[in-house]
């Protein structure tokens, strides 16, 4: 990993301006998932590192531009770039990200390129998808899946096809691989908001749903209560919640066994990306890695 970093340091100071490269610096560099999911199947190499720091620039630029979308002032327990140095330049650190990343890209094959493209183009539709649901109460489980597969699941999807092409594999398998392992990812982060407190989580308690964000566990506990009940949890949605309230909400949840229930369909979409891969040894530990976790 420390390879990566130093790749994606050298593309940013290739630039020639100090600001952005400060700027940089202050970036926390992240589990990397997708780049230990390219290594994993192609392998440690020159090219495949090259490819790694591309989509992990891409990555960093895309949580530049959610911070400062949902207005957070930490990253992983650190203060935010938006926080330390403004929305504007955090805004505009991004987009120099994305357009290195992109630079850098050409010189991959166009089939390589085609796919993180579009991943991207998807990613940046997903984000503006979560802006539309955060501002009412979201109730259609299926709304929310087409979200977070553009929003997170659809660059570790273009990592695992990419990483099979540089290796010779079947492209399409690992992709499908790729598009479950993400979906199972997030769902588990959202599980994660509800379940873990703030010091483990590096932001507060349950600030997926004072942010407006009706994940997963929210949609199935409104499913299952009654009328009154239902309308209670609506009026939670998109404030900060007191001691009362967060109380309602966890003894709803166990109640009616829902972070169980979550739990499990993050593990159904586990099991899906392990099949499109024969169970692969290697690949098994990366999707356990994923759902077994704490933060």
């Amino acid at each position: 990993m420390d390879s990566i970093d130093k790749i994606m340091f050298e593309f940013i100071n290739e630039l020639n301006y100090d600001e952005a490269t400060k700027m940089f610096k202050h970036i926390s560099s992240g589990k990397k998932l997708r780049s230990k999911l390219i290594l994993k199947i192609a392998n440690e190499n020159e090219t495949s590192l090259r490819l790694c720091a591309i989509i992990e620039l891409i990555h960093l630029a895309s949580l530049l531009h959610d911070d400062v979308i949902d207005e957070a002032n930490t990253r992983r327990g650190q203060p935010s770039i938006n926080a330390i140095f403004g929305v504007k330049n955090s805004i505009m650190l991004g987009d120099i990200l994305y357009s290195k990343g992109f630079y850098e890209l050409t010189n991959f094959s166009p089939k390589i390129a085609k796919i993180i493209a579009n991943a991207v183009s998807l990613l940046s539709v997903g984000e503006l998808m979560d802006v539309k649901l955060s501002e009412n109460f979201n109730d259609d489980a299926t709304k929310y899946m087409q979200m977070i597969y553009y929003k997170t699941a659809v660059l570790i999807e273009a990592s695992a096809r990419c990483g099979a092409i540089l290796a010779g594999f079947d492209d399409e398998s690992f992709g499908i691989y790729g598009k479950n392992l993400g979906l199972a990812f997030q769902i588990v982060d959202d599980i994660l908001d509800i379940t873990q407190d703030a010091k483990t989580l590096g932001k507060p308690n349950l600030n997926d749903f004072k942010e407006g964000k009706t994940t997963l566990p929210y949609i199935y506990l409104y499913e299952i209560l009654d009328k009154n009940e239902r309308e209670i949890l609506k009026s939670f949605h998109a404030k900060s919640l007191n001691n009362d309230e967060i109380l309602w909400i966890k003894e709803h949840l166990g109640r009616h066994k829902i972070i169980e229930k979550t739990i499990l369909e993050a593990k159904n979409l586990a099991q899906i990306s392990l099949n499109a891969v024969n169970g692969n040894a290697e690949l098994s530990k990366i999707v356990t890695s994923m759902i077994d976790r704490e933060f």
